[in-house]
């Protein structure tokens, strides 16, 4: 019967580069120390890629453990304990991971008939029609378009405008403000 190797064997085959020690000590350890950093974060999928840090941080700093300061417990411990909270001081991600759409129903949001907003821009006058096709179809900017149409800047803004104003009249605010918002999503 072979015997367990123990913390301190382990933690000198992976100082000198050993994966295989690094996948018993993670055995033996990630469930711990995952419950550690989960009850600091409460989330899920941040403490499972904290785990994953804690335990880079473990397999390039073994050289760095001393047997003589504490178990490796402890020591494994303080490290997931530290970037647990090293990663609660930092602010969070500027881009957006949740769906912060208006409907709480995804049906809802499939069920707008936009053939109305369609008729409604075909009743425009023909420079009326371009400068929204322009800005808001294609994605041109206000100078780009303007540019485009050969029309002075001030004389654009009026046709976009304009524009705005006879679909709102025609198709009503309510819609002409959820049209207006998945463009800009889009």
């Amino acid at each position: 019967m072979s015997k367990l190797p123990t913390d301190n064997d382990l933690m000198t085959r992976l100082a000198n580069g050993d994966k295989q020690a690094l996948y018993i000590i993670y055995d033996r350890y990630a469930p711990a120390l995952y419950g550690v950093i989960l009850r600091m974060c409460r989330n899920r999928v941040q403490a499972e890629d904290l785990l994953q840090e804690s335990f880079v941080k473990i397999w390039q700093n073994a050289h760095r453990y001393d047997r003589t300061k504490g178990r490796f417990y402890t020591w494994a411990y303080r490290i997931a304990k530290n970037i647990g909270l090293n990663a609660l001081r930092k602010p969070m991600p500027l881009i957006q991971n949740e769906d912060l759409s208006v409907h709480s129903n995804k049906e809802d949001a499939t069920t707008i008939d936009y053939t109305g907003l369609n008729g409604a821009l075909k009743k425009l006058e023909p420079h009326h029609q371009k400068a929204i096709e322009l800005v808001y179809f294609r994605g041109y900017t206000h100078r780009e378009a303007h540019e485009e149409m050969d029309v002075p800047l001030g004389t654009f803004k009026s046709y976009v405008r304009q524009a705005l104003k006879l679909l709102r009249e025609s198709y009503g605010t309510e819609l002409m403000i959820t049209w207006s918002i998945l463009q800009i999503l889009a």
